[in-house]
Protein backbone atom coordinates (compact mmCIF):
# COMPACT_ATOMS: atom_id res chain seq x y z
CA UNK A 1 0.00 0.00 0.00
CA UNK A 2 1.25 3.57 -0.55
CA UNK A 3 -0.74 5.03 2.17
CA UNK A 4 -2.68 4.33 5.22
CA UNK A 5 -5.01 6.52 7.42
CA UNK A 6 -5.12 5.10 10.58
CA UNK A 7 -6.88 5.45 14.45
CA UNK A 8 -10.01 7.53 12.62
CA UNK A 9 -13.34 7.20 12.63
CA UNK A 10 -15.11 6.47 9.64
CA UNK A 11 -18.37 7.47 7.66
CA UNK A 12 -17.82 5.47 4.97
CA UNK A 13 -21.61 6.59 3.20
CA UNK A 14 -22.12 2.77 1.99
CA UNK A 15 -24.92 2.08 4.61
CA UNK A 16 -26.72 1.33 6.36
CA UNK A 17 -26.88 4.26 8.25
CA UNK A 18 -23.27 6.13 7.48
CA UNK A 19 -21.65 3.17 7.24
CA UNK A 20 -19.37 4.12 10.41
CA UNK A 21 -15.98 2.19 11.24
CA UNK A 22 -14.75 2.79 14.65
CA UNK A 23 -11.43 2.22 15.50
CA UNK A 24 -10.91 2.60 11.56
CA UNK A 25 -8.48 2.74 8.99
CA UNK A 26 -8.26 3.43 5.28
CA UNK A 27 -5.68 2.46 3.00
CA UNK A 28 -4.73 3.51 -0.40
CA UNK A 29 -2.63 2.32 -3.65
CA UNK A 30 -1.97 4.11 -6.91
CA UNK A 31 -4.88 6.59 -6.01
CA UNK A 32 -7.41 4.68 -5.27
CA UNK A 33 -9.08 3.02 -2.00
CA UNK A 34 -7.35 -0.25 -1.87
CA UNK A 35 -8.92 -1.38 1.38
CA UNK A 36 -11.03 -0.21 4.86
CA UNK A 37 -11.81 -1.23 8.07
CA UNK A 38 -10.51 -2.08 11.59
CA UNK A 39 -7.47 -0.73 12.43
CA UNK A 40 -6.29 -3.79 13.92
CA UNK A 41 -6.89 -5.87 10.50
CA UNK A 42 -5.04 -3.00 8.54
CA UNK A 43 -2.29 -3.87 5.72
CA UNK A 44 1.10 -2.29 5.99
CA UNK A 45 2.01 0.79 3.96
CA UNK A 46 5.03 2.83 3.29
CA UNK A 47 3.47 6.13 4.56
CA UNK A 48 1.23 5.61 7.79
CA UNK A 49 -0.70 9.08 9.13
CA UNK A 50 -2.53 8.57 12.46
CA UNK A 51 -5.32 10.28 12.24
CA UNK A 52 -5.55 10.73 16.16
CA UNK A 53 -9.46 9.54 16.43
CA UNK A 54 -10.56 12.22 13.69
CA UNK A 55 -13.59 11.49 11.69
CA UNK A 56 -12.90 10.99 7.79
CA UNK A 57 -15.86 11.57 5.38
CA UNK A 58 -15.58 10.79 1.51
CA UNK A 59 -14.12 14.08 -0.03
CA UNK A 60 -17.44 16.65 -0.17
CA UNK A 61 -19.18 17.08 -3.67
CA UNK A 62 -20.57 20.16 -5.48
CA UNK A 63 -22.66 18.76 -7.71
CA UNK A 64 -24.69 22.24 -9.06
CA UNK A 65 -22.67 25.11 -9.38
CA UNK A 66 -22.53 27.78 -11.71
CA UNK A 67 -18.73 28.53 -10.85
CA UNK A 68 -17.77 30.15 -14.20
CA UNK A 69 -18.68 33.85 -14.85
CA UNK A 70 -18.12 36.85 -14.87
CA UNK A 71 -18.70 40.25 -12.91
CA UNK A 72 -21.62 39.82 -10.10
CA UNK A 73 -25.09 40.96 -9.42
CA UNK A 74 -24.58 42.82 -5.98
CA UNK A 75 -26.74 45.92 -7.29
CA UNK A 76 -29.66 42.99 -8.22
CA UNK A 77 -29.46 42.10 -4.51
CA UNK A 78 -30.02 45.47 -3.71
CA UNK A 79 -32.83 45.42 -5.72
CA UNK A 80 -34.69 42.82 -4.43
CA UNK A 81 -34.07 44.40 -0.64
CA UNK A 82 -36.42 47.05 -2.41
CA UNK A 83 -39.18 44.60 -2.64
CA UNK A 84 -38.30 43.69 -6.86
CA UNK A 85 -38.78 39.95 -7.54
CA UNK A 86 -36.16 37.71 -9.26
CA UNK A 87 -39.09 37.73 -12.29
CA UNK A 88 -39.38 41.45 -12.65
CA UNK A 89 -35.49 41.77 -12.59
CA UNK A 90 -34.73 39.04 -15.21
CA UNK A 91 -37.81 40.68 -17.48
CA UNK A 92 -36.07 44.05 -16.93
CA UNK A 93 -33.21 42.72 -18.70
CA UNK A 94 -31.22 41.75 -15.54
CA UNK A 95 -30.55 38.51 -14.07
CA UNK A 96 -28.91 35.73 -16.67
CA UNK A 97 -28.86 38.10 -18.88
CA UNK A 98 -26.72 40.89 -17.01
CA UNK A 99 -24.20 38.12 -15.70
CA UNK A 100 -24.26 37.09 -20.14
CA UNK A 101 -22.86 40.62 -21.01
CA UNK A 102 -20.12 40.54 -18.73
CA UNK A 103 -19.21 36.56 -19.45
CA UNK A 104 -19.24 37.67 -23.29
CA UNK A 105 -16.75 40.80 -22.45
CA UNK A 106 -14.30 38.11 -20.04
CA UNK A 107 -11.21 36.03 -21.68
CA UNK A 108 -11.23 32.83 -20.50
CA UNK A 109 -8.35 33.45 -18.59
CA UNK A 110 -10.79 36.05 -16.71
CA UNK A 111 -13.06 33.90 -16.12
CA UNK A 112 -10.77 30.98 -14.75
CA UNK A 113 -8.80 33.86 -12.66
CA UNK A 114 -12.51 34.70 -11.08
CA UNK A 115 -13.66 31.24 -10.59
CA UNK A 116 -10.83 30.01 -8.79
CA UNK A 117 -11.96 32.09 -5.40
CA UNK A 118 -14.75 30.70 -5.16
CA UNK A 119 -12.94 27.21 -6.02
CA UNK A 120 -11.13 27.44 -3.51
CA UNK A 121 -12.90 28.33 -0.99
CA UNK A 122 -14.90 24.84 -2.02
CA UNK A 123 -12.00 23.02 -1.63
CA UNK A 124 -10.88 24.73 1.92
CA UNK A 125 -13.89 23.15 3.25
CA UNK A 126 -13.27 19.18 2.27
CA UNK A 127 -14.91 19.41 -1.31
CA UNK A 128 -12.73 17.02 -3.80
CA UNK A 129 -15.12 17.34 -6.63
CA UNK A 130 -16.83 20.51 -8.31
CA UNK A 131 -19.66 20.38 -10.73
CA UNK A 132 -19.11 23.65 -13.02
CA UNK A 133 -22.25 24.38 -15.82
CA UNK A 134 -21.81 26.70 -18.49
CA UNK A 135 -24.84 29.32 -19.42
CA UNK A 136 -23.62 32.34 -19.06
CA UNK A 137 -22.15 32.82 -22.74
CA UNK A 138 -25.34 32.10 -24.58
CA UNK A 139 -23.57 32.07 -28.31
CA UNK A 140 -21.45 29.17 -29.57
CA UNK A 141 -17.96 30.38 -29.27
CA UNK A 142 -19.03 32.25 -25.17
CA UNK A 143 -20.69 28.88 -24.12
CA UNK A 144 -17.34 27.23 -25.28
CA UNK A 145 -15.08 29.61 -23.62
CA UNK A 146 -16.81 28.88 -20.55
CA UNK A 147 -16.65 24.84 -20.83
CA UNK A 148 -12.46 25.20 -22.14
CA UNK A 149 -12.21 27.62 -18.21
CA UNK A 150 -13.94 24.93 -16.42
CA UNK A 151 -11.38 22.54 -17.65
CA UNK A 152 -8.86 24.74 -17.02
CA UNK A 153 -9.94 25.00 -13.54
CA UNK A 154 -8.90 21.10 -12.80
CA UNK A 155 -5.34 22.08 -14.01
CA UNK A 156 -4.93 24.67 -11.62
CA UNK A 157 -6.46 22.61 -8.79
CA UNK A 158 -5.90 19.09 -7.56
CA UNK A 159 -9.87 19.01 -7.50
CA UNK A 160 -12.16 17.15 -9.86
CA UNK A 161 -14.29 18.79 -12.26
CA UNK A 162 -17.74 17.85 -13.61
CA UNK A 163 -18.59 19.99 -16.68
CA UNK A 164 -22.29 20.76 -17.72
CA UNK A 165 -23.68 21.95 -21.05
CA UNK A 166 -26.43 24.88 -19.71
CA UNK A 167 -27.00 26.36 -23.61
CA UNK A 168 -30.63 26.18 -22.58
CA UNK A 169 -30.66 28.64 -19.62
CA UNK A 170 -31.97 31.72 -21.09
CA UNK A 171 -32.59 33.53 -24.06
CA UNK A 172 -29.99 35.64 -25.48
CA UNK A 173 -31.28 39.52 -26.26
CA UNK A 174 -30.17 38.95 -30.28
CA UNK A 175 -33.01 36.43 -30.20
CA UNK A 176 -35.66 37.88 -28.02
CA UNK A 177 -37.69 37.37 -31.60
CA UNK A 178 -36.57 33.80 -32.39
CA UNK A 179 -37.13 31.46 -29.50
CA UNK A 180 -37.37 28.85 -32.26
CA UNK A 181 -34.36 30.24 -33.63
CA UNK A 182 -31.94 29.89 -30.35
CA UNK A 183 -33.33 26.11 -29.35
CA UNK A 184 -31.91 25.61 -32.77
CA UNK A 185 -29.19 27.07 -32.49
CA UNK A 186 -28.63 24.96 -29.52
CA UNK A 187 -29.59 21.80 -30.77
CA UNK A 188 -27.87 21.94 -33.80
CA UNK A 189 -24.90 23.60 -33.66
CA UNK A 190 -23.72 24.18 -29.88
CA UNK A 191 -24.42 20.44 -28.55
CA UNK A 192 -22.77 19.01 -31.46
CA UNK A 193 -19.68 21.48 -31.36
CA UNK A 194 -18.75 20.32 -27.81
CA UNK A 195 -16.49 18.07 -28.34
CA UNK A 196 -15.92 16.20 -25.29
CA UNK A 197 -16.04 19.84 -23.38
CA UNK A 198 -19.28 18.61 -21.34
CA UNK A 199 -20.11 15.47 -19.22
CA UNK A 200 -23.88 16.40 -19.51
CA UNK A 201 -26.85 19.20 -21.05
CA UNK A 202 -29.08 20.91 -18.39
CA UNK A 203 -31.47 23.25 -18.90
CA UNK A 204 -33.70 25.47 -17.38
CA UNK A 205 -37.66 24.52 -17.66
CA UNK A 206 -39.69 27.42 -15.98
CA UNK A 207 -41.78 30.37 -17.18
CA UNK A 208 -38.71 32.39 -17.96
CA UNK A 209 -36.77 29.86 -19.19
CA UNK A 210 -37.91 27.47 -21.71
CA UNK A 211 -41.18 25.45 -22.33
CA UNK A 212 -41.19 21.46 -21.76
CA UNK A 213 -41.57 20.95 -25.68
CA UNK A 214 -38.32 22.92 -25.97
CA UNK A 215 -36.38 21.31 -23.35
CA UNK A 216 -37.73 17.77 -24.86
CA UNK A 217 -35.60 19.24 -27.94
CA UNK A 218 -32.47 19.56 -26.12
CA UNK A 219 -32.38 16.50 -23.92
CA UNK A 220 -33.12 14.74 -27.88
CA UNK A 221 -29.90 16.17 -29.11
CA UNK A 222 -27.97 15.55 -25.92
CA UNK A 223 -28.91 11.55 -26.25
CA UNK A 224 -28.02 12.24 -29.59
CA UNK A 225 -24.61 12.89 -28.58
CA UNK A 226 -24.80 10.48 -26.23
CA UNK A 227 -24.79 12.96 -23.43
CA UNK A 228 -26.84 12.38 -20.49
CA UNK A 229 -28.94 15.05 -19.19
CA UNK A 230 -30.20 16.95 -16.14
CA UNK A 231 -32.58 19.59 -15.33
CA UNK A 232 -33.83 22.71 -13.52
CA UNK A 233 -37.12 21.64 -12.52
CA UNK A 234 -40.31 23.31 -10.58
CA UNK A 235 -38.21 26.20 -8.99
CA UNK A 236 -40.55 28.78 -9.74
CA UNK A 237 -43.54 27.11 -11.02
CA UNK A 238 -44.80 24.01 -11.95
CA UNK A 239 -43.36 22.94 -15.19
CA UNK A 240 -43.46 19.16 -15.16
CA UNK A 241 -40.31 19.23 -15.77
CA UNK A 242 -39.15 16.97 -13.22
CA UNK A 243 -41.14 14.40 -14.85
CA UNK A 244 -40.16 15.16 -18.05
CA UNK A 245 -35.83 14.97 -17.22
CA UNK A 246 -37.18 11.47 -15.90
CA UNK A 247 -38.76 10.15 -18.89
CA UNK A 248 -35.05 10.86 -20.25
CA UNK A 249 -33.65 9.01 -17.82
CA UNK A 250 -31.83 12.21 -16.10
CA UNK A 251 -29.48 12.37 -13.57
CA UNK A 252 -30.89 14.88 -11.39
CA UNK A 253 -33.77 17.17 -11.36
CA UNK A 254 -32.84 20.26 -9.31
CA UNK A 255 -34.51 22.93 -7.51
CA UNK A 256 -37.93 20.90 -6.89
CA UNK A 257 -39.89 23.98 -4.64
CA UNK A 258 -43.36 23.12 -6.87
CA UNK A 259 -42.68 19.91 -7.36
CA UNK A 260 -46.18 17.79 -7.50
CA UNK A 261 -46.72 13.53 -6.43
CA UNK A 262 -46.92 12.39 -10.49
CA UNK A 263 -42.59 13.76 -11.00
CA UNK A 264 -41.56 12.44 -7.93
CA UNK A 265 -43.39 9.02 -9.39
CA UNK A 266 -41.72 9.62 -12.31
CA UNK A 267 -38.59 10.40 -10.63
CA UNK A 268 -38.61 7.09 -7.96
CA UNK A 269 -39.07 5.11 -11.56
CA UNK A 270 -36.09 6.49 -13.30
CA UNK A 271 -34.01 6.89 -10.47
CA UNK A 272 -33.41 10.37 -11.28
CA UNK A 273 -31.87 11.52 -8.04
CA UNK A 274 -33.73 15.09 -5.91
CA UNK A 275 -30.93 17.72 -6.30
CA UNK A 276 -32.04 20.58 -3.32
CA UNK A 277 -30.30 23.58 -3.37
CA UNK A 278 -31.26 25.28 0.02
CA UNK A 279 -29.24 28.37 -0.92
CA UNK A 280 -30.84 29.81 -3.87
CA UNK A 281 -34.59 28.59 -1.35
CA UNK A 282 -32.70 31.27 1.02
CA UNK A 283 -31.75 33.88 -1.06
CA UNK A 284 -34.78 34.55 -2.64
CA UNK A 285 -36.99 34.17 0.70
CA UNK A 286 -38.68 31.60 -1.46
CA UNK A 287 -41.45 30.25 1.19
CA UNK A 288 -42.58 27.37 -1.02
CA UNK A 289 -40.46 23.72 0.70
CA UNK A 290 -39.95 21.27 -1.31
CA UNK A 291 -41.54 18.15 -0.84
CA UNK A 292 -39.16 16.56 1.00
CA UNK A 293 -41.08 13.58 3.10
CA UNK A 294 -42.54 12.30 -0.01
CA UNK A 295 -39.12 12.33 -1.92
CA UNK A 296 -38.00 10.30 1.36
CA UNK A 297 -41.43 7.88 1.09
CA UNK A 298 -40.98 7.64 -2.95
CA UNK A 299 -37.54 6.74 -1.90
CA UNK A 300 -36.22 9.51 -4.13
CA UNK A 301 -32.51 10.17 -3.88
CA UNK A 302 -31.82 13.39 -2.50
CA UNK A 303 -28.45 15.57 -2.84
CA UNK A 304 -27.24 19.15 -1.76
CA UNK A 305 -25.38 21.51 -3.30
CA UNK A 306 -24.45 24.82 -3.47
CA UNK A 307 -25.94 26.40 -6.46
CA UNK A 308 -23.16 28.63 -6.37
CA UNK A 309 -24.08 31.48 -8.66
CA UNK A 310 -23.80 35.45 -9.21
CA UNK A 311 -27.75 35.80 -8.88
CA UNK A 312 -29.58 33.82 -6.25
CA UNK A 313 -26.71 31.85 -4.48
CA UNK A 314 -23.63 33.32 -4.10
CA UNK A 315 -22.51 30.45 -2.04
CA UNK A 316 -19.43 28.76 -1.41
CA UNK A 317 -19.81 26.39 1.45
CA UNK A 318 -21.11 22.77 1.98
CA UNK A 319 -21.15 23.14 4.89
CA UNK A 320 -23.20 25.87 5.55
CA UNK A 321 -25.90 24.19 2.71
CA UNK A 322 -25.80 20.92 4.90
CA UNK A 323 -26.75 23.30 7.57
CA UNK A 324 -29.39 24.88 5.28
CA UNK A 325 -30.57 21.92 4.41
CA UNK A 326 -30.89 20.79 7.90
CA UNK A 327 -32.57 24.07 9.34
CA UNK A 328 -34.75 24.98 6.66
CA UNK A 329 -35.44 21.57 5.04
CA UNK A 330 -35.20 19.53 7.96
CA UNK A 331 -33.22 17.09 6.47
CA UNK A 332 -30.97 15.10 9.02
CA UNK A 333 -27.50 14.93 9.90
CA UNK A 334 -27.23 11.67 8.10
CA UNK A 335 -29.14 13.12 4.67
CA UNK A 336 -27.05 15.71 4.88
CA UNK A 337 -24.01 14.02 4.74
CA UNK A 338 -25.27 12.08 2.33
CA UNK A 339 -26.57 14.62 0.41
CA UNK A 340 -22.81 16.14 -0.10
CA UNK A 341 -21.59 12.72 -0.81
CA UNK A 342 -23.02 9.57 -2.28
CA UNK A 343 -26.47 11.40 -3.50
CA UNK A 344 -24.04 14.23 -4.82
CA UNK A 345 -22.03 11.48 -6.71
CA UNK A 346 -25.14 9.77 -8.02
CA UNK A 347 -26.56 13.10 -9.23
CA UNK A 348 -23.28 13.13 -11.33
CA UNK A 349 -23.09 9.87 -12.60
CA UNK A 350 -20.31 9.21 -10.74
CA UNK A 351 -21.47 6.90 -8.20
CA UNK A 352 -19.24 4.21 -8.69
CA UNK A 353 -16.13 6.21 -9.15
CA UNK A 354 -16.61 8.80 -5.84
CA UNK A 355 -18.82 9.17 -3.06
CA UNK A 356 -18.21 6.92 -0.50
CA UNK A 357 -15.24 5.19 0.98
CA UNK A 358 -14.97 1.52 -0.57
CA UNK A 359 -12.50 -0.38 -1.80
CA UNK A 360 -11.70 0.48 -6.10
CA UNK A 361 -13.19 4.27 -5.58
CA UNK A 362 -11.49 7.03 -6.10
CA UNK A 363 -9.43 8.17 -2.58
CA UNK A 364 -10.85 11.45 -2.23
CA UNK A 365 -11.02 12.09 1.75
CA UNK A 366 -11.79 14.80 4.17
CA UNK A 367 -10.46 14.83 7.67
CA UNK A 368 -12.67 16.49 10.15
CA UNK A 369 -11.79 17.88 13.87
CA UNK A 370 -15.11 16.64 14.77
CA UNK A 371 -16.23 14.65 17.95
CA UNK A 372 -19.43 13.78 15.99
CA UNK A 373 -20.51 13.89 12.31
CA UNK A 374 -23.42 15.92 13.41
CA UNK A 375 -20.57 18.97 13.72
CA UNK A 376 -20.55 19.09 10.14
CA UNK A 377 -24.33 20.17 9.79
CA UNK A 378 -24.68 21.99 13.49
CA UNK A 379 -21.94 24.86 13.43
CA UNK A 380 -22.20 27.90 10.89
CA UNK A 381 -19.01 29.82 10.00
CA UNK A 382 -16.39 27.17 11.37
CA UNK A 383 -14.47 25.06 9.41
CA UNK A 384 -13.08 21.94 11.15
CA UNK A 385 -11.68 20.37 8.42
CA UNK A 386 -8.02 19.14 9.30
CA UNK A 387 -6.82 17.64 6.07
CA UNK A 388 -8.09 16.91 2.74
CA UNK A 389 -6.86 13.76 0.53
CA UNK A 390 -7.33 13.73 -3.37
CA UNK A 391 -6.96 10.62 -5.65
CA UNK A 392 -4.89 9.12 -2.20
CA UNK A 393 -2.74 12.68 -2.41
CA UNK A 394 -2.33 13.69 1.48
CA UNK A 395 -2.53 17.48 1.98
CA UNK A 396 -2.57 19.06 5.33
CA UNK A 397 -5.17 22.13 5.24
Amino acid sequence: MDRLWTNARIATMTGPGMGVVEHGAVAAKDGRIAWVGSASEAPTAAETIDCEGRWITPGLIDCHTHLIHGGNRAHEFELRLQGASYEEIARAGGGIVSTMRATREASEADLVASALPRLDALIAEGATTVEAKSGYGLSLDDELKMLRAARALARERKVRIATTFLGAHALPPEYADDRAGYVDLVCQTMIPALGGLADAVDAFCEGIGFTPEETARVFGAAKAHGLPVKLHAEQLSNQHGAALAASHGALSADHLEYLDDAGIAAMARAGTVATLLPGAYYFVRETRLPPIQALRDAGVPIALATDCNPGTSPLTSLLLVMNMGATLFRLTVEECLAGVTREAARALGLQNEIGTIEPGKSCDLAIWNVERPAELVYRMGLNPLHARVFKGIWKGV
